[in-house]
């Protein structure tokens, strides 16, 4: 009997022992392939990291960060060495824009303006840590005259007061809902023909490189030009209209950070133009010109503010790429 006994407790124990090594063989997966881990840093310890990493870099000096032993850095797509592409050209940081937070994934995200010798240019960051060290660096710099998309005045940038508050709980939607919605607005923004694949609220906005291109609080009314005019109307009235028909694909989607109490999600990907479409007709029934003539892709990251299930506000920063280009953090 007592033998019994002590075999029934064995294998109980080895029971539990296998279970609680399956856990963790699970845990180990879900952080290598980028999945949740306990959070040994909380919002204002990755805030301190995102301060950090921008005096080191303003200051040109690496080794004031710690970095982890296989640390990631890419520069507009393409990765390089740490110290290397703005590490070497930042004279000073500008206006800051926004920043989020994901304790639970150890990122965090930075939009704002640097200065390249007396030159301004959009800047958005996106940093991993683990065990209290940088592991990753994402970062696009946005400079004056790279591509055919907008670019506004950086030394007029102003952060967007609704993006920073906190929203209410009972206005807060789950991880995974968040994301289905950021993923719609990219479905709906794919060969964009009216169809809404996403919740946006009436008053939705949306700024890309510092251009309003929907609901502009301050629309110039003098001017008659298609970015103006789409500027002066919401996000979704833009979308039911068709006005992005030229946006052939929205590809190598990533969704690396949802901050669930600012409301927010980091999004990065591309936003790939065939050049085939010369001329389009909107729901309204207007034609219009294609304004994108060659092949080519944006290169983006992309925050969305979502409050009660809606869509409020989409700020972007972007650059122009070969067309088709590779993200070297997919795959």
């Amino acid at each position: 009997m007592l033998g019994r006994k002590i075999s029934t407790v064995v294998l109980l124990a080895s029971v539990c022992l296998t279970g609680l090594l399956t856990e963790a063989t699970r845990a180990g997966r879900a952080r290598a392939q980028g999945g949740f881990r306990a959070p040994d840093c909380d919002r204002q310890c990755l805030y301190g990291f995102v301060d950090r990493y921008l005096a080191a870099l303003v200051a040109k000096q690496p080794a004031q960060v710690p970095w982890s032993s296989n640390v990631k850095f890419t520069e507009n797509n393409v990765e390089l060495a740490i110290g290397d592409g703005l590490w070497g050209t930042i004279t000073a940081k500008g206006r800051d824009d926004l920043r989020a937070a994901d304790p639970a994934s150890g990122e965090v995200a930075y939009f704002g303006v640097v200065d390249e010798h007396d030159v301004q240019s959009f800047f958005a960051l996106r940093m991993r840590i683990e065990d209290q060290k940088i592991s990753e660096v994402e970062t696009i710099v946005d400079r004056k005259g790279y591509g055919p998309g907008p670019f506004g005045d950086p030394a007029t940038l102003e952060p967007v007061p609704i993006v920073a508050e906190d929203v209410p709980p009972a206005d807060r939607r789950p991880r995974e809902r968040m994301i289905a919605l950021a993923d719609g607005y990219f479905n709906t923004l794919q060969l964009n023909d009216g169809q809404l694949f996403t919740t946006f609220t009436p008053d939705c906005s949306r700024r890309e490189n510092g251009v309003w291109t929907a609901n502009d609080p301050h629309p110039d009314l003098h001017s008659s030009s298609n970015l103006s005019a789409y500027g002066r109307i919401s996000c979704e009235q833009g979308f039911k209209l068709g006005n992005y028909r030229w946006d052939d694909r929205l590809r190598a989607r990533r969704f690396p950070l949802v901050d669930e109490e600012k409301g927010l999600v980091l999004a990065a990907g591309f936003i790939d133009h065939a050049g085939r479409l010369t001329s389009y007709r909107t729901t309204d029934g207007v034609e219009h010109e294609s304004p994108i003539k060659s092949p080519h892709s944006f290169c983006l990251l992309e925050m969305f503010k979502i409050v009660d299930g809606k869509i409020r506000h989409a700020e972007a920063i972007f650059i122009t790429v070969p067309y088709n280009m590779p993200s070297p953090w997919v795959g």
